[in-house]
């Protein structure tokens, strides 16, 4: 009889177990819009209930047998649980540059929000779980490009903001060079080797500034043929050109400086947005050149008070500038006894700059304007701005997009005028301006490049010092919305 009464009440637990975990699943499917996640339910049923499926066999086998599948079990579930709470609700990400100091710093440890812009369905769903796209040791893939499912995006708790800082996949990334040190060169290797080889062959450099848009889609689309194929027969120096699904890119990490339907342009280093000047980030930093007095060094205590880096110093050293925020400007210029002059560097360069398949004469302090593309909005296609949104239009929404010898401009086989697109782009900078490869270099960030949004530094250790005087104490569980 007790043993009678003992089942019932252990039945009835295992149901109450049952249906609780079957209402937080069949609300998670709600929330993912996908049903075909039913099919795991008459499992979830067997667990509870009949239990006709021996999912923990190995508990009635031999010790050394039942030992080793116990580590085996909880570790494949460890890995589950982790692939899916990094999948659908937050992530660790870690700064590994200087682009956005003195507002992140190198070192600082983040909780990434995958659920304040809504979590992407994966678009390569088999890949090991705490990997980006590469294997330790063996250095292969970490994920099977098939089966390779369509951007689509749960719902949220918002949308990107005007100045958020966001986590993203790098844009530039769908074709890399395998060789670990270049992965992310491709184009501007492509390009700058591309100019090089141009030269050798004809002589000179043409002046690209004269000419029509036409002469100069010729000429960037041969400097790019010649750098392709350069990278291609040099495999043991560059490695393979390969190509990489968009979630299994690289991560950065910029603040959101422009948004969809935007018109942006950079004045003398400051952003405005629709003719209006944009807030500076409180921490913004602009390189300057340094010059010291004969003898003289920055002393330690005033470097970590100022926040500079050995970075910055080895720039200054190598450069003769490094980057400053306008507190360490102002610190600097009032140590007469240490210091000549600080000088903003104004870099007329525009090297590199994007669109690297057109010249703009654009400068990275003096840059656009440019329309940022808006989901459902169109434009008004020539030749002369077809460089700054053929990514867009070719790579990211992908289309067939060519130009014949007569300029007419051909999407999917038909002429076209205007495009419409389908997505929301984003303008990303590093609050490091004159230290950060941002959209400046390589465009627009599509939605579907957006991976998060982080929420606060959990841990940040100074790389400049070892042991717990290296550990930034003050930083800890700081959040990222309080950084502006």
């Amino acid at each position: 009889m007790i043993d009678k009464t003992k089942a019932k009440l252990n039945m009835k637990v295992q149901w109450t177990k049952f249906l609780v975990v079957l209402a937080l699943y069949l609300l998670f499917l709600v929330w993912v819009k996908s049903w075909l996640g039913l099919v795991v339910v008459p499992f979830i049923f067997d667990v509870y209930i009949t239990k006709k499926i021996r999912w923990q066999w190995w508990r009635d086998a031999e010790a050394p047998v039942r030992f080793v599948m116990s580590w085996v079990d909880a570790l494949v579930f460890a890995l589950v649980a982790v692939y899916f709470i990094n999948l659908f609700f937050f992530q660790n990400y870690v700064i590994p540059s200087s682009s956005l100091e003195k507002s992140l710093l190198t070192g600082d440890y983040l909780f990434v929000s995958k659920v304040s812009y809504g979590p992407r369905i994966p678009q390569t769903p088999l890949t090991m779980p705490l990997t980006q796209h590469t294997l330790p040791v063996i250095n292969t893939n970490s994920y099977i490009s098939w089966p390779h499912w369509d951007y689509r995006r749960v719902k949220g708790l918002g949308h990107v903001k005007l100045n958020d800082i966001v986590v993203f996949n790098y844009p530039a990334g769908d074709s890399i060079l395998t060789e670990e040190r270049y992965s992310t060169q491709y184009y501007s290797m492509v390009y700058g080797f591309g100019a090089n080889l141009y030269e050798q062959k004809y002589g000179a450099t043409p002046d690209v500034s004269s000419m029509n848009p036409m002469e100069q889609r010729r000429y960037y689309g041969e400097i790019y043929g010649l750098g392709r194929h350069y990278l291609a027969s040099m495999p043991t120096d560059f490695g393979d050109i390969s190509s990489r699904p968009t979630d299994r890119r690289e991560n950065y990490v910029k603040r959101c400086v422009g948004l969809p339907g935007q018109t942006l342009q950079i004045k003398n280093h400051i952003v405005y947005l629709d003719g209006k000047a944009n807030k500076e980030p409180d921490n913004v930093q602009y390189a300057y050149a340094v010059n010291l007095k004969p003898g003289k060094e920055i002393p330690d205590e005033m470097l970590q008070q100022l926040g500079i880096s050995m970075e910055d110093l080895l720039s200054l050293n190598q450069n003769g500038y490094m980057p400053l925020t306008a507190r360490a400007v102002k610190a600097l210029r009032e140590r007469k006894d240490l210091v000549d002059s600080v000088v903003f560097y104004n870099d007329p360069s525009t090297f590199e700059l994007y669109p690297k398949n057109a010249y703009t004469g654009w400068t990275r302090d003096n840059y656009g304007p440019v329309w940022i593309p808006k989901k459902g909005a169109s434009i008004q296609l020539t030749l002369k701005n077809l460089p700054i949104y053929e990514r867009c239009i070719k790579v990211y929404e992908d289309n067939d997009l060519r130009v014949d010898n007569r300029g007419r401009i051909f999407i999917n086989g038909k002429q076209a005028k205007s495009y419409t697109f389908k997505m929301d782009y984003y303008w990303m900078m590093g609050d490091n301006r004159h230290n950060s490869e941002d959209s400046r270099y390589w465009g627009f960030v599509p939605e579907d490049h957006v991976v998060g949004k982080p929420i606060f530094i959990w841990w940040s250790s100074d790389p400049d010092r070892k042991g717990f005087g290296g550990i930034r104490w003050s930083r800890l569980f700081r959040w990222v919305d309080n950084i502006k």
